[in-house]
C-alpha cells in the first residue's frame, strides 16, 4: 500500500446535519449498484425519509455536458486530465446539490460513484496514485465523504459476463481490458482498508435480496445512531 498519512486520511469527514445521511455505492461494471441503490431508495422511502439518488460525473447540467464528454470520447484523454474532469464535476455536484439538499431535514442522498471510484479508475487504474487523488480531495467541499460507503465486490469473469449479458455498447471505461480492471479491483480493496469504518465489502455476487438485506442492516444501524 502507498505511504499515506494518517494527517492526510484525518481530513475527510461526513457531512454534519442532523437527520440527514449520504451514502455512496461502487463497484467494477456489473456490481449491481444501480438495483441496489434502487432496492434501498424504496426501503428508505418507507422510513419516510426524501430520498435523492445522484450519480457521478453528472448530477447537474455541467456534469452531466462532461459526463458524455468523457465517456463518449474516441480519443484517449491524459490520465491526469481525467482526474481533474471528474474533480470538477464532483465539485459542483456538491456545491449546487448536496449540500443544499443536506440540510433538508429527514434526507438521504444516495451517491451512485464517488471518491472510491477516482480512487480505484485513476488512482490505481491509470497509475496516478491513490496518494495523490487524496491530496487533490483534501479540501473543502472535496473532503466530504459518506457516512456509509456500499462496496459490491464480484470477481473479474462476474463483470465480464454480466457485462457481455447486458449486450449494450461499451463507453470510454468499458472498453478497457483484463488488466484495467483488475487495477480497479485492487484500487476498490485499498479504498476500503484506507476507509474501514466507512466502507462496507459486500459480496456482489449474492442473491440479489441477500445483498440488499445486508445493506438494509447497515443502514438500520447507522440511522439508531
Amino acid at each position: 500500500m502507498e505511504d499515506i498519512s494518517k494527517e492526510l486520511l484525518a481530513k475527510f469527514c461526513p457531512p454534519a446535519y442532523p437527520g440527514s445521511f449520504f451514502l455512496s455505492f461502487e463497484g467494477i461494471e456489473g456490481a449491481g449498484k444501480s438495483t441496489q441503490i434502487l432496492k434501498l431508495k424504496s426501503f428508505l422511502e418507507e422510513q419516510h425519509f426524501r430520498v435523492l439518488i445522484l450519480r457521478e460525473p453528472g448530477g447537474t447540467p455541467f456534469g452531466e455536458k462532461l459526463r458524455s464528454a468523457i465517456l463518449n470520447t474516441q480519443t484517449p484523454i491524459h490520465p491526469l486530465a481525467e482526474v481533474y474532469l471528474f474533480t470538477a464535476s464532483r465539485v459542483q455536484l456538491l456545491d449546487e446539490v448536496t449540500l443544499k439538499e443536506l440540510k433538508v431535514p429527514n434526507t438521504v442522498i444516495i451517491y451512485d460513484r464517488y471518491i472510491d471510484s477516482t480512487m480505484a479508475y485513476q488512482g490505481m487504474g491509470r497509475n496516478i496514485g491513490v496518494k495523490t487523488i487524496l491530496e487533490i480531495h483534501q479540501n473543502a467541499p472535496l473532503n466530504l465523504i459518506p457516512h456509509l460507503t456500499f462496496y459490491l465486490k464480484i470477481s473479474l469473469d462476474t463483470s465480464i459476463l454480466r457485462q457481455e449479458k447486458r449486450n449494450q455498447d461499451k463507453d470510454y471505461f468499458e472498453s478497457q481490458g483484463r488488466d484495467f480492471y483488475q487495477k480497479l479491483i485492487d484500487g476498490y480493496d485499498m479504498a476500503a482498508e484506507l476507509f474501514p469504518h466507512r466502507i462496507v465489502v459486500l459480496e456482489g455476487e449474492k442473491d440479489e435480496a441477500q445483498v440488499s438485506d445486508d445493506i438494509i442492516g447497515h443502514v438500520k444501524q447507522l440511522l439508531l445512531k
